[in-house]
């Protein structure tokens, strides 16, 4: 049997993941034996986090036995960093669900309990993070949680900018590329549409460098857009086109049917 360092089957795993090749990387992982604990652990929140972003990039339901293997785990453990990441998946997981039923309608919309118990864990999650790219990622939640969940607009900006801080001085750009996508939403919103190219470009150059493919492609969907607002509806027809065509290939469903809205605007 070959063997190899664990690290580099969670660094291809978290590659794979980027590039959109879930499968690739849950295969890879179930593959992997281990038999010391901690490794153990590490495996299990890797494939944890594979299946949660494929839940929401794909709105499968992959990640519940996944999430389920990783709490077994974490009960034999004290160490909080897992906890903590572990926490976090589960928010994840929990606040798509909450976006899906929100904006789809297939199912009933999450009430505002449930949306203000989601909002204090992220807020336990900024508090007790272990360093500033976590406290980044959970500010950032709290700021979607806001925005997309309880409409509270202003109070999810300061979110996204305090998440901006705390990832850049964590260096972490692809953390930051997140709150630049978002904090460009609220400057198109108010109509600077100059800003609001600023902050697209950065996260979409972010996400390219870093081989995010489903986090480029969203953003070429809001650059299509912000280029039919600037008054060039054939170049963001263009723009739609191409990312459509990607988009479709992965089953990324929600850009492909943001791709084709753009494509049926007279």
């Amino acid at each position: 049997m070959a063997e190899t360092a664990l690290s580099h089957v969670l660094t291809a795993s978290s590659l794979l993941t980027r590039a959109g090749q879930w499968e690739a990387a849950a295969e890879l992982l179930r593959a992997t034996h281990v038999t010391d604990p901690d490794e153990d652990l590490r495996l299990k929140l890797a494939l944890a986090e594979v299946t949660v972003d494929q839940d929401f990039a794909q709105r499968t339901d992959y990640s519940g036995s996944a999430l389920t293997d990783l709490s077994a785990a974490l009960a034999a453990q004290s160490d909080p960093v897992p906890q903590w990441d572990a926490a976090m998946l589960a928010l994840r997981k929990r606040y798509s669900t909450h976006l899906f039923a929100t904006f789809d309608g297939d199912s009933p919309a999450p009430d505002s309990s449930a949306v203000a118990q989601l909002a204090a864990e992220a807020e336990r999650l900024q508090v007790e993070a272990a360093d500033d790219s976590r406290r980044s990622a959970a500010a950032f939640y709290r700021g979607l949680i806001d925005d997309n969940l309880r409409g509270q607009h202003a109070d999810a900006f300061k979110h996204y900018t305090g998440s901006l801080a705390l990832s850049e001085s964590a260096n972490d750009d692809l953390q930051a590329s997140y709150a630049f996508r978002d904090l460009g939403d609220h400057a198109h919103t108010a109509g600077d549409l100059t800003l609001a190219r600023t902050y697209w470009e950065r996260s979409t150059e972010i996400r390219q460098r870093e081989g995010h493919l489903l986090g480029a492609l969203a953003q070429q969907v809001l650059l299509a857009t912000l280029t039919r607002d600037e008054g060039n509806p054939t170049a963001a027809k263009a723009i739609a086109a191409e990312t459509n065509r990607w988009a479709r290939q992965l089953n990324l469903h929600y850009v492909v049917a943001q791709t084709a809205e753009l494509l049926q605007e007279s």
